[in-house]
């Protein structure tokens, strides 16, 4: 049989690209129909593991991708929003969530693939509203996936008649594990488990390929699709690098176990199939399903022995930032103003406290230029950021009630103290900035810079840790102690930028190091305005 070579890889390549734009499309459609608040989802429906597999499985269906799910969950996992058996839950259930498409993809609508398009076109482009074009979005990829689809069956018709692929399809059916390998192999190259799918149900529809061929290629499929998160947990903290590991963990297990069990699992496919007078796509879609759901209902009931199965091949404490408040119970509002703001201040404490770490963690990468210190002050200035909004929203709604003087007084001081630690964390972000930049471009300080920067992060420190003891107890003298420091502060930083210029005019200090100097000086100057703003605030200036 003569196989045109050149038209059989555009059709396949090109429907791969059509395919691959159809699944993006349509998931960030249905994502941004949803509101955006994947995070949110992920976030209040994870206080335990069931809940998380619901959640697992909702987020998937709407971004269309099991690996996007799971990096979402490492991200969550790495910001201490999550705890790891919390992850576990949602991977598990990405995992399940992911056998949608293949079902969409049974659902045979390829004839319709371009009226669909279509209509996505006219949403898209003759519609003003933000929603309508996000459905229309959704419609387009929809049309597009099945567009793909129809180019890659078209392609992939003729090699049923190839000796060379029947040999390999022969092969598969004789030693599984070599399906396995090809399946993840071919994930990993195209990122897209529901693409190895697609093409999948497109050869078994042709005949190209037998069903105890084709199932090893899924199992495979499943573990290709781990790479995604394991990539995106390079560079993370430990919790976050373990989440990634049971991701892995949990589909090679699964695999395992379906490689033990195939001939039982074949047979069970072939009475879905003949029961349920499925399609062949639709069959391929039932095994999927089939395998993913038992799969997690067998694991299931060990996700504390695959949480203890990861920290013991990640070894280490891992010092995670809890991003979540812990002090902020809504039911004191409406009891007791008072004890509501007692609430309140002992969150604002803890979010001063991690200021402080942060600007030692800050002070730290800057003279060891270990990337773990930067990752934690980062780590520290995202849970500013969402401390600083659940105080000031529990702040805000806490006003709506009666207070007495004193307690409103109290209440002024404390969302003032909320916005001035919030900016400490800008102001150690800044330098941050700028010790990378020193870093990227083998910008050379002085040892005399190196010094004078020193005493100012530990006096800068000492004042921000002063500050909250102030602020934490009411204290006068030690407010009075913070202003003080703060003079002290603004005097360096004069000092030791008259200094810094003199070197640079002697030529020991570079142009380049000038400015990262100043820049420096000139934020942790500002830290100390945050920390003295504070302690007048107790001063009731």
């Amino acid at each position: 049989m003569d196989i045109d070579v050149q038209t059989l890889i555009f059709e396949f390549v090109g429907g791969l690209g059509i395919f691959l734009i159809g699944i993006k499309y349509m998931g960030e459609g249905l994502q941004r129909s949803a509101g955006d608040r994947l995070r949110d989802i992920l976030d209040k429906t994870t206080s335990n593991p069931f809940l998380g597999v619901l959640a697992g499985i909702v987020v998937t269906i709407l971004i269309q991708s099991s690996s996007g799910t799971t990096v979402l969950t490492v991200g969550l996992v790495n910001a201490g929003f999550m705890t790891l058996r919390q992850a576990i839950g949602v991977i598990m259930g990405a995992n399940v969530g992911t056998t949608v498409t293949a079902f969409i993809i049974g659902i045979d609508l390829e004839t319709y693939a371009l009226p669909i398009i279509a209509v996505g076109c006219l949403l898209l482009f003759f519609f003003k509203n933000q929603k309508v074009q996000n459905v229309g979005q959704a419609i387009f990829g929809f049309g597009a996936l099945f567009l793909g689809l129809r180019f890659m069956g078209e392609a992939m018709a003729p090699l049923e008649g190839v000796q060379a692929f029947q040999d390999l399809t022969l092969s598969m059916s004789e030693n599984p594990i070599l399906g396995v390998v090809i399946g993840t192999l071919f994930t990993i190259i195209v990122q897209s488990s529901s693409a190895t799918i697609g093409i999948l149900q497109g050869l078994f529809s042709e005949g190209a390929i037998e069903l105890n061929a084709a199932l090893p290629v899924l199992f495979g499929d499943n573990i290709g699709t781990t790479i995604t998160a394991l990539l995106a947990s390079i560079g993370t903290t430990i919790a976050a690098r373990r989440a990634a590991l049971v991701h892995v963990t949990f589909n090679l297990l699964g695999t395992t176990v379906g490689l033990i069990l195939l001939s039982v699992f074949t047979q069970y496919v072939i009475f879905l199939q003949s029961a349920l007078n499925l399609n062949p796509e639709m069959t391929i879609a039932f095994a999927h399903g089939s395998f993913n759901l038992t799969n997690l209902i067998i694991q299931f009931p060990f996700i504390g022995a695959l949480a203890w199965l990861v920290t013991k091949i990640i070894p280490g404490d891992d010092t995670v930032i809890e991003y979540k408040p812990k002090h902020l119970d809504p039911i004191f509002i409406q009891q007791s103003s008072a004890l509501a703001l007692d609430q309140a201040k002992a969150e604002i404490i803890r979010m001063g406290e991690y200021a402080s770490k942060g600007l030692e963690e800050t002070n730290l990468y800057l003279t060891t230029q270990n990337q773990k210190h930067s990752e934690m002050s980062m780590q520290v200035e995202g849970a500013l950021n969402n401390l600083d909004r659940k105080i000031t929203d529990y702040l805000i709604e806490l006003s709506g009630e009666s207070m007495t003087e004193m307690d409103s007084s109290k209440h002024t001081v404390l969302m003032d103290s909320v916005r001035d630690i919030e900016r400490i964390g800008d102001h150690f972000e800044n330098i941050i900035e700028l010790i990378d930049y020193k870093i990227s471009n083998k910008v050379d300080m002085t040892e005399q810079a190196q010094e004078d920067l020193n005493n100012m992060f530990d006096l800068t420190t000492l004042t921000v840790r002063q500050a909250i003891k102030a602020l934490d107890n009411m204290d006068r003298e030690e407010a009075l102690a913070v202003v003080q420091k703060e003079d002290q502060i603004d005097r360096l930083e004069r000092n030791y930028r008259k200094k810094h210029i003199i070197r640079m005019n002697e030529g020991l200090c570079s142009g380049s190091a000038g400015i990262v100097f100043v820049d420096i000086i000139s934020n942790l100057e500002r830290i100390g305005d945050h920390a003295a703003n504070i302690a007048e605030a107790v001063l009731g200036e």
